[in-house]
């Protein structure tokens, strides 16, 4: 199959589901199917290729085959789909059956799905989905890693454009993550980390960057958590799709329980990737306050914005000899009133390194303006005590109110960061004592002026102008009179 068409017969299943359950619960039941369907060709595919090494004998086909993932003979996608009654439950046995035949790599990937409510999907739907879905061979001869990949990539982005304000949840804009991918540049060994990972795409990216590069990508260390179960289970899927199997991704609240601890304090990574969730209310001030990991370096976000508890996290959880991070914001954490204490002393730290402002509509299905905080332990002597600033905002397509960079965004956004210079009324770099003397304001606009000289006008032009302009007005008021008199 073309990719387009790949793309196509993997979207007409969740079509199946229109009008059944709400657009955005399609992802808890497409992606498990789909992953389900794919390791049992895959398994298939592996049988296959050791009884063919070993001349048919069946002994030692199955003494020498060896499996990414281990299917129970009752458990295989074939099994279920003979079974025409109760077809929930076969699903859900088989799906509970794989996880615990692949303790270490599968435990809790397929979700919570309510697999046996008939009265949101019922035996004929279920079959539906599944003789869809056996049309095609989905094993690595027919539909390789990297294929399969990028239809699961589309898969996340259709599921992010039905879903409406659940988006942000789970997907970010992929132009953005490409920009922040290549700011960090991760490298082959280096720990990357996501600590509000939705589907996995920062993640991901980092590694697909360095293969496109022509890299060592599986040396790669890949940590990530995220809250919501459906989603992470949506991000470890994404990464065994496009053949990526040394990561940790770990379900829990990472401002509440962080998962990646090291002697009793946090674990530290090179990069650090996020789009956290921002300004969220529902989450414990009153233990932050006294955090035994001492996240609360710069003092305690007021109750009704946990952004800066999600940064001081960043920031503690970064490699001090060479710790780098992007942080996908909306502009108020630059310079809201209400965190200016914690601003300033972020400020003073000297870690902060640029500030790219963005264009509206790239928070997925949000019209909010998005910025990119940038971060680094180990900045270059020319960059010390000083921030860049950019406005990028007008470098943005908007579609409908879902905007995109282009490649050329991209790149004039990249190389005004590489390049850290001053470009007149698109980059300015600022000096920490300067920030601090505007009170720790980050607002990009205080330091990239706006191009007015369209509306600008010398002195010689003015008066010129009120000449011409006195002129005409006498000759209208003579012939007025004139029509007067």
């Amino acid at each position: 199959m073309t990719q387009q068409n790949l793309e196509k017969y993997l979207w007409g299943a969740a079509t199946a589901l229109r009008g059944t359950i709400d657009a955005g619960d399609y992802k808890q039941y497409i992606f498990p199917l789909l992953f389900f369907k794919r390791i049992c060709d895959v398994y298939d595919e592996e049988f296959e290729k050791a009884l063919q090494e070993s001349d048919g004998d069946l002994e030692y086909a199955a003494f020498a085959e060896h499996h990414h993932f281990v299917v129970p003979e009752n458990a295989h996608w074939n099994t279920v789909r003979e079974t025409t009654v109760n077809v929930g439950v076969a699903i859900q046995d088989a799906m509970r059956a794989i996880e615990k035949a692949n303790p270490e790599t599968l435990y809790g990937i397929f979700g919570d799905a309510s697999w046996t409510n008939k009265n949101r999907l019922s035996d004929a739907t279920l079959t539906n989905l599944i003789e869809h879905y056996s049309q095609h061979k989905l094993n690595l001869e027919n539909v390789p890693d990297d294929q399969l990949g990028n239809a699961y990539e589309y898969l996340i982005k259709e599921f992010a454009d039905d879903s409406g304000h659940t988006a942000a949840e789970f997907y970010t804009n992929r132009t953005v993550v490409k920009l922040m991918t290549m700011i960090m540049d991760p490298q082959p060994g280096e720990s990357v980390y996501d600590p509000t990972c939705g589907s996995g795409g920062l993640l991901l990216n980092c590694a697909l960057h360095l293969r496109d590069e022509g890299k060592e990508y599986r040396t790669l260390k890949l940590y990530g958590q995220e809250i919501n179960l459906i989603t992470s289970a949506i991000a470890r899927m994404n990464m065994f799709m496009h053949g990526i199997e040394e990561f940790s991704i770990i379900r829990g609240d990472t401002l509440a329980q962080p998962a990646f601890l090291e002697n009793d304090t946090l674990k530290t990574f090179n990069v650090i990737l996020a789009n956290p969730p921002y300004s969220i209310k529902a989450w414990d001030q009153k233990a932050f306050t006294n955090d035994p990991f001492g996240r609360n370096l710069w003092g305690t976000p007021p109750q009704g914005c946990a952004d800066y508890a999600f940064q001081q996290h960043i920031h503690k959880s970064l490699d001090k000899e060479n710790g780098r991070f992007a942080i996908l914001w909306p502009h108020g954490i630059l310079f809201r009133d209400m965190e200016a204490e914690m601003r300033r002393k972020m400020v003073a730290e000297d870690q902060i390194e640029a500030v790219i402002g963005l264009g509206a509509n790239l928070f997925y299905n949000s019209p909010m303006e998005a910025m990119i905080l940038i971060g680094n332990t180990n900045k270059t002597k020319e960059r010390k005590g000083k921030v860049l600033f950019v406005n990028g905002k007008d470098d943005v397509i908007d579609n409908k109110g879902l905007a995109y960079l282009t490649e050329d965004h991209i790149n004039k956004m990249y190389q005004a960061y590489k390049d850290f210079v001053d470009i007149p009324h698109y980059s300015k770099v600022a000096t920490t004592k300067e920030i601090l003397e505007f009170d720790g304001n980050m607002n990009i606009n205080f330091y990239v002026k706006k191009d007015n000289s369209e509306n600008e006008i010398s002195f010689p032009k003015a008066f010129k102008k009120w000449n011409e302009d006195g002129k005409r007005l006498n000759e209208s008021m003579n012939n007025l009179f004139e029509l007067l008199n």
